[in-house]
């Protein structure tokens, strides 16, 4: 018996697994559904102990949920009954079954970690400063931005000092659901009283814990029981409107075990905390000194940021005892009362060692402004260099610095780790750091961070990428806040807060290019007889991907998105239109702006030139340096609408990195300059309009529509499209696309117009995969079996398509958003002497005298995105954007537009029995999946309650089917 206990399972029972460590073994089992866990938990004894793991049905529990969560009490019990299993399937009495002659190191670890309690654990003061009644002043002259700090007494007279104990709050807001805080990839949330039970019966490793940045609009009243301290009220980013303001307060509930892992808080801002009851544990390293076991992964398209690290309880009890004196971080423990400060910058790692309420938030102000910008321009090297320090450079670039910076340590020993993935070591090599201190010491990393690295702006911004230009380049999901909102949050600041301009453009200069631009701008200017810009003037103005300027009574618009092939067509495509707009005579024409000028300027041996350019023919600088490979015709629009289709052809489906090539294209700019609207953009006026003022702006945009959607375009002449002339009179070898027979200048156009969208069908799971939340996992995976797979059935274009009754292709806007309407008053009542007038010409700078009590539509703006396809697609901005999916509006638009739209071709017809294809709400919903925009965010913030829906019908029908009701008017 003696023999028979001792011998291994592990090489019957696993078989040619066993040469895997436990480790990766668990690893595997994650990726598992925990209904494939269970059957191979019936495999072998091993795996029955493998797959029994309650961290490993965490894991999968987690990785599957979404919405309102409920602990069953294990965590492999509530994952089974997540699956809706019948009860009998669930064995909730039966007990676990014990093995011998099997041992894994790895699982005891775990296990001890799930079980280890903190109450003895080394909690002294830490070496954290302490202080008590600091003026604001002393805080900015000797802590603000540059070192941690606790401070004592700032919330002693707040009502939460009394009333956030998990008893009060258990009875005043126990039905309350809370957002949970754990990797996983739904939105989870738990109702308090369930919280709280969990919290008494749990043995995880990093436990569940409250982390809710919604906690204010869950639960109002407690934003009463707190205030921000004297020394944070001043924060850049409460300049922005509530929903386009990043997450910045948060409310924090965690019982022992559970904390925050090793991390730098987003966008660099600096943060407080403040702790109601219980004890924190506190580690902090300043910024770019990486703590051991984290590995930083930067990515080198888009500078999106990913840390890797251990929980922060494994850290303090795997990490930690490894570490020398000089490589220890700065340590504190929390008591009750009292506010941490952490600067922007520094890594830190909390450890709750009892049942811990707390709540933080972070802010932005003049001291790390300059690094919050640095934190969202483009480009991936500076991030790096602000996380990690000197190890985020390559060979190349550490050399470059070694010889401009002063060097504070004789050791420069260089990791030669990608720049991808910079780390001080990982769990894996936590057996082996022993042996390597005994050779090189544990610090060897951190030699780099004492090697001249320095967390000053001007040193940082060496490292920016020159070549990247904001507004051209690939955005970082893993910013705070999108492209549109830090435009805007900069327009804002230099608009509102002219005191601190100065730091304000230093900031725009590092986000948005603001000196390259003004520079641009200047000589534009000086070209075309225009009075140069004021210092009010000077950063642009608006949300959208290119630079555009108020100079006087003007507008100018410098073209760069996309990189130079994109602008010039965005350009030609707009000065083409204005052209047919006139010849035309439409009414749309008396609600654009019109062109006052156009040309391009560009940078030839160090000095700015400057050609007008009508649109037409080719512009002399691009014959002369060959700058785009498709031929052009010399005459005409030859960078008109055709050209720019065939350019959304060749992209469609690609995921394109938009940054400009460094090959001489970043030195030219089309520009255009327009006359400057009276009135204001709709978006500041929003929530300052009556409700008959935005009924009359939907009529107005739906009568706007009908004009624009009933000008004539210029033909397609489909030979002159060598790449996709051919490809529309065959089939393709894969069977993807239907054959064709162009028998009309229609059939080609729509032929163009659904092939583009099917070749846009291809990457549409990981595009929005890519996006994330709030798009629910669970409908993108089910994307393939709702969008057709050629949308010529969607549209029902057929060999007969020519001979068949049918609303031609129309221009279509693309982008008529709260950004791109104009708005001047109409109603204005006089602030002196109490008298109203009708107006309709009131200059901007008299309003300061009148009160404006009603507002008319009168522009529309900014169509360098126009396209010809389906008039349905200008109806998904216009109804997601300005409308915000109100439905009376949207019919207040229609009852405007009274045109049948696309779609209408095959409404009353189904294909292959199929009735979704008979729904103007199902052709309206495919555009929307399909957009290179994401559209779908918008829909699921606005419907919030869809996030839960089980299907994309579902969807459809609750914001698109007001479209089935609509019938057109022939």
């Amino acid at each position: 018996m003696e023999s028979q206990s001792q011998r291994d399972r592990r090489t019957d029972a696993l078989g040619d697994l066993r040469v895997l460590p436990d480790e990766i073994l668990c690893t595997i089992l994650e990726r598992l559904t925990p209904r494939d866990a269970a059957r191979v938990a019936c495999v072998s004894s091993v795996m029955y102990i493998l797959c029994n793991e309650e961290p490993l049905w965490m894991t999968l529990c987690l990785k599957g949920a979404s919405g309102l969560l409920q602990y069953k009490g294990s965590w492999k019990k509530t994952a089974l009954h997540n699956e809706n299993l019948p009860d009998k399937y669930i064995e909730y009495h039966r007990g676990p079954l014990y093995f011998d002659g099997f041992n894994s190191l790895f699982l005891y670890r775990r296990l001890y970690r799930c079980h280890t309690t903190l109450e003895a654990f080394y909690a002294d003061n830490g070496n954290v400063e302490r202080i008590k009644d600091i003026s604001l002043k002393d805080f900015h002259n000797e802590y603000d931005a540059m070192r941690p700090v606790m401070l004592t007494g700032l919330a002693d007279t707040w009502p939460a000092r009394n009333k956030w104990t998990t008893d009060q709050l258990l009875q005043n807001y126990g039905d309350v659901a809370f957002k949970i805080s754990q990797r996983s990839f739904g939105k989870i949330t738990m109702k308090f009283k369930d919280y709280v039970s969990y919290m008494k019966v749990q043995h995880d490793e990093d436990p569940l814990y409250i982390f809710d940045e919604k906690f204010g609009e869950a639960a109002p009243s407690l934003l009463k029981d707190y205030s921000v301290p004297h020394l944070f009220q001043e924060d850049f980013f409460d300049i922005l409107d509530t929903d386009k303001r990043p997450s910045y307060r948060w409310l924090i509930i965690g019982p022992e075990r559970s904390g925050a892992s090793w991390h730098v808080d987003p966008a660099l801002t600096s943060a407080w905390n403040t702790l109601f009851c219980g004890r924190k544990r506190w580690a902090l390293y300043p910024p770019g000194k990486v703590p051991l076991g984290v590995t930083v992964h930067v990515n080198d398209e888009d500078g999106d940021v990913n840390v890797e690290t251990p929980s922060s309880l494994q850290w303090w009890l795997d990490f930690y005892p490894l570490l020398t004196d000089e490589d220890k971080p700065i340590e504190c423990t929390q008591l009750p009362g009292e506010t941490i400060y952490v600067p922007s910058g520094w890594w830190h790692c909390v450890l709750n060692l009892e049942t811990t309420i707390a709540v933080t938030q972070n802010f932005v102000n003049p001291n790390n402004f300059e690094f919050v910008c640095l934190d969202m321009a483009p480009g991936y090297r500076h991030k790096g260099v602000c996380r990690v320090g000197l190890l985020a450079l390559d060979e190349d670039s550490y050399e470059n610095v070694q010889q401009n910076v002063t060097c504070k340590g004789n050791d420069s020993s260089y990791s030669d780790l990608s720049r991808k993935e910079k780390r001080a070591k990982t769990q894996k090599d936590v057996d082996d750091l022993f042996y390597e201190r005994s050779i090189n010491g544990a610090s060897r990393n951190y030699n780099l961070w004492k090697d001249g690295f320095s967390y000053d702006i001007n040193f940082l911004s060496m490292f920016l990428d020159k070549d990247r230009d904001h507004y051209s380049s690939l955005w970082s999901s893993g910013n705070s806040i999108g492209q549109r909102e830090l435009r805007e949050w900069l327009s804002k600041l230099w608009i509102q807060k002219p005191k601190i301009r100065d730091i304000i453009w230093k900031g725009a200069c590092i986000a948005l290019n603001a000196d390259k631009w003004l520079e641009c701008l200047s000589k534009i200017c000086a070209f075309c007889n225009l009075p140069p810009p004021t210092d009010d003037e000077r950063l642009p103005v608006g949300t959208g991907s290119n630079p555009v300027y108020l100079v006087g009574n003007t507008v100018v618009k410098i073209f760069v998105e996309g990189g130079l092939e994109a602008s010039l067509y965005g350009l030609g495509t707009e000065l083409e239109f204005h052209s047919l707009l006139h010849e035309a005579n439409s009414p749309l024409s008396k609600h654009i702006p019109n062109v006052l000028a156009s040309g391009i300027i560009y940078l030839e041996n160090g000095s700015y030139t400057h050609l007008n350019w009508d649109g037409k023919g080719v512009p002399g600088v691009i014959v002369n340096n060959n700058l785009i490979k498709k031929k052009c015709n010399v005459d005409g629009f030859s960078f008109g609408v055709w050209g720019k289709k065939q350019l959304e052809y060749r992209n469609a489906g690609m995921l394109v990195d938009g940054s400009v090539s460094s090959d001489g294209h970043s030195s030219i700019w089309p520009y255009m300059i327009t006359k400057r609207c009276e009135g204001n953009m709709f978006a500041e006026l929003r929530d300052r309009l009556t409700w008959e003022d935005t009924t009359n702006l939907a009529s107005f945009l739906g009568e706007q529509l009908r004009h624009l959607h009933l000008l004539p375009y210029p033909p397609l002449n489909i030979s002159s499209f060598s790449d996709i002339g051919h490809e529309l009179s065959l089939v393709e070898t894969n069977g993807c696309f239907a054959t064709t027979n162009c028998k009309s200048n229609a059939a080609a156009e729509w032929q163009l117009f659904s092939r583009t969208l099917t070749k846009m069908r291809k990457d549409v799971s990981s595009r929005l995969t890519k996006w994330g939340d709030p798009i629910p996992t669970k409908l993108i995976e089910k994307i393939d079996e709702y969008i057709p797979p050629d949308f010529a059935e969607l549209l029902n274009i057929t060999e007969n398509f020519g001979n068949r009754p049918s609303k031609p292709c129309s221009w279509i806007h693309t982008d008529i958003m709260d950004d791109n309407i104009y708005m001047k008053p109409s109603l204005i009542c006089s602030t002196t002497n109490g008298n109203t007038e009708d107006s309709t010409m009131v200059d901007d700078g008299l309003l300061s005298n009148y009160e404006v009590k009603s507002w008319c539509p009168s522009h529309i703006l900014d169509f360098s995105d126009l396209s010809i396809g389906d008039p349905l697609f200008d109806v998904i901005p216009i109804y997601l954007d300005v409308l915000r999916g109100n439905t009376y509006l949207l019919k207040q638009l229609l009852e405007a537009y009274k045109l049948p739209f696309a779609g209408n071709i095959s409404r009353y017809e189904s294909i292959e029995g199929d009735q979704k294809f008979g729904r103007l709400s199902y052709v309206a919903m495919c555009y929307c999946i399909l957009h290179d925009e994401n559209v779908l965010g918008a829909i699921f913030s606005i419907w919030e309650e869809l996030r839960s829906a089980n299907s994309w019908e579902e969807v459809e029908l609750t914001v698109w089917g007001e479209l089935n009701n609509y019938k057109g008017f022939p």
